[in-house]
């Protein structure tokens, strides 16, 4: 293929060649050879990812049934709506993990052991939203350290984990917001 060149030059690419090699190992799928990361390490992280998401998500749901107390009906709408938009999460990077050859690990075993955040019940709603705060903060720490080991090497699972940290800021936000 021939060098890009930026700026005013014309941007040309050698389609034969891509078609050639698009025809190689065309069971990898999305999996190019220009593909500059170890599918299997970014699995592994989207694995902890996905365990992370889901490890979320059945917190987020105990809070929202356990919420008792003054305010506790919008504080567990709040619980519920974060609850899903992980779900979201979780559905997006086990997408992610096929699309790379991979498969996610939903084992429930060993789902807290790979998750990043932790599963605390909390015993009292500011409890509760501490805790959620906490594993927000976190997930939000977690995406960076992904986000900065991808770099540019894989842009579409990059631009994944930036949409879902910009969510879990806005999670994070949001619990800092009710603990006042």
């Amino acid at each position: 293929m021939e060098p890009q060149k930026t700026g005013d030059a014309n941007f040309k690419a050698n389609i034969g060649e891509m078609r050639q090699r698009a025809r190689q190992n065309v069971e990898k799928g999305a999996v190019t050879a220009d593909y500059e990361c170890d599918p299997e390490e970014i699995v592994k992280i989207l694995n902890e990812a996905l365990a992370t998401e889901l490890v979320c998500v059945m917190r987020y749901r105990r809070h929202f049934y356990m919420a008792k107390g003054m305010n506790s009906e919008s504080v567990a709408e709040e619980f519920l709506a974060h609850s899903n938009e992980e779900l979201g999460h979780a559905d997006k990077v086990a997408q992610r993990i096929t699309q790379l050859g991979g498969e996610p690990d939903l084992n429930p075993d060993t789902l807290t052991t790979r998750s990043h955040a932790e599963y605390v019940p909390g015993k009292d709603l500011k409890d509760m939203i501490k805790e959620n705060l906490v594993a927000e903060r976190v997930a939000i720490e977690s995406y960076r350290s992904m986000i900065e080991f991808i770099g540019t090497k894989d842009p579409t699972t990059r631009r994944m984990l930036e949409e879902i940290l910009a969510v879990e800021e806005e999670h994070a936000d949001d619990m800092a917001n009710l603990l006042q």
